[in-house]
């Protein structure tokens, strides 16, 4: 009996009070056509959509701004829905919604998404629609638009056999992998763009050409096309968008001019091989911005020219036993968007260049370096040499403390060394001025190009190795500027 008289004496208290809180809910709506709505935008834009391949969701805000309720009497895409765009207004799907209620003080989200259909050309074609939205017979609406790309599409895997000419007339997206089979040649026309989804990896068995001009370079690139801070940092600033590009034990004759190689987890990785036959061969070209380790090669045989390889989480250029000569090179790690060599418990390195000799990987070696030339090329980073040595490793075992190795005519961010295997060199401490070096004023972007005449790398190149090599990343000409030639991958211009 006690308990019934609790649960009826609570019953008496709460009761009541629920009826007079309903009583306070005012379901009146205004038709007032002065009191309107409100959005947080006029207009809706996406960056390039690939055809087939949703866009990632927008969103606006709508707000009731009033104090007193309003109801929206229909709310709906222009189009009907054949636009390609999509609504989702508070959690429920569709083109048109009607009799929506949106209290006082109050405000709700309308996300957009888009799919592009399919134009069969490499040109951007632009797609507009619009929400309308009614209240009190007033019509106000937002602009949706987005530019579409159509695409060759690689889904779920695949593998190019034989002699496959790859071509330029649109971009290619590549989820999962594109492997190119044993004793297969894939040559790419110049002016060809990877977008390469998450994770996505370009896997040589055969060889690959990816030949590109001036004019026309070929990319490989992360597949986001949008911001990740707003009008700042794109993802196409930022490491580990993709995979990277591994070419495998029994692949060889690669060559790769006028490339780009940016923003993956790795950049370039050539896997332990056979040193007496080309792995690969790059010139004109930059490979940037890697989460982990940029290029990397074990036991291998390569030649690179006038080109850049330049920030990462962990090394720049790793070579393990091998063959290989750079000229004209500009190495550099000034990573600023991930920690370099991981968090600072990790005891993984980064540094801009570390050569091993007699080292083993996987269980496999040791792998003797043969030879590794440096000629005319910049070793920079934002090490501190006094602290941590600077920007160069050299580093063999304890029975054989001599191998082939050269710097010449190079600017190296280390102590000062002089002994066989540096000749000609300039020593720095200070890294050098660059065009730009990532601060958010340049919106994270780099620019190893010397930004004053008066840079330590100007005019102090070996010209008999910069006559092999004439013209600069960007086409400038080693050979006629008044202060030429310079060290690195650029030859100095004026601004």
């Amino acid at each position: 009996m006690k308990k019934i008289t609790l649960i009826g004496l609570l019953a008496l208290i709460l009761v009541p009070l629920f009826f007079t809180n309903c009583e306070g809910l005012d379901e009146s709506y205004s038709s007032n056509p002065n009191l309107n709505i409100s959005f947080s935008t006029d207009t809706l834009s996406f960056d390039t959509v690939f055809t087939t391949v949703g866009s990632t969701t927008g969103q606006f805000m709508i707000y009731n701004h009033n104090k007193e309720n309003l109801k929206i009497e229909s709310l709906m895409l222009a189009s009907g829905g054949t636009s390609g765009f999509r609504i989702n207004l508070d959690g429920r799907k569709g083109t048109s919604f009607n009799d929506v209620s949106l209290l006082k003080d109050d405000s709700m989200y309308v996300f957009v998404e888009v799919t592009v259909n399919p134009n069969g050309v490499n040109e951007p074609l632009l797609i507009q629609d619009s929400v309308i939205a009614v209240v009190n017979g007033v019509k106000k609406s937002v602009l949706l638009q987005a530019f579409g790309q159509d695409v060759h599409l690689y889904k779920g895997g695949e593998t190019l056999s034989g002699d496959v000419t790859l071509k330029a007339d649109k971009p290619y997206l590549v989820y999962d992998s594109l492997v190119i089979a044993p004793n297969s040649t894939v040559r790419v026309e110049p002016g060809a763009t990877f977008y390469m989804h998450s994770r996505a990896n370009l896997i040589a068995h055969g060889t690959l050409l990816a030949e590109g001009t001036q004019e026309k370079p070929i990319t490989f690139r992360g597949d986001r096309l949008d911001y990740i801070l707003s009008n700042v940092l794109m993802y196409d600033s930022s490491p580990s968008q993709w995979g990277g590009i591994f070419f495998k034990k029994e692949s060889f004759g690669n060559k790769m001019s006028y490339a780009i190689v940016r923003n993956g987890t790795t950049g370039i990785t050539c896997e332990q091989s056979d040193p007496s036959q080309e792995k690969l061969s790059i010139d004109q070209s930059q490979v940037t911005n890697a989460g982990t380790n940029l290029f990397s090669a074990i036991n291998c045989k390569v030649k690179a020219a006038s080109s850049e390889f330049s920030n990462a989480g962990g090394n720049v250029v790793t070579l393990v036993g091998g063959s290989y000569s750079f000229a004209h090179c500009t190495l550099a790690n000034f990573m600023i968007l991930t920690t370099r060599g991981g968090s600072s418990s990790s005891s993984e390195e980064s540094i801009t260049l570390h050569i091993l000799n007699n080292a083993k990987v996987n269980n496999s070696g040791p792998y003797p370096i043969e030879s590794a030339v440096f000629r005319n090329c910049i070793i920079d980073g934002s090490y501190d040499v006094a602290t941590s040595g600077g920007e160069i490793a050299i580093t063999t075992d304890a029975s054989q403390s001599s191998f082939s190795y050269l710097f010449d005519h190079c600017v190296l961010k280390m102590a000062s060394t002089q002994n066989e295997h540096f000749t000609h060199n300039i020593f720095i401490t200070e890294s050098q001025v660059y065009r730009k070096r990532g601060e958010k004023v340049n919106k994270y972007a780099f620019d190893f190009r010397p930004d004053t005449v008066t840079d330590v790398c100007v005019g102090k190149a070996d010209p008999t190795i910069a006559a092999l090599y004439p013209a600069d990343r960007y086409g400038v000409s080693r050979l006629t500027s008044s202060n030429a030639p310079t060290i690195g991958a650029y030859e100095f211009v004026k601004k």
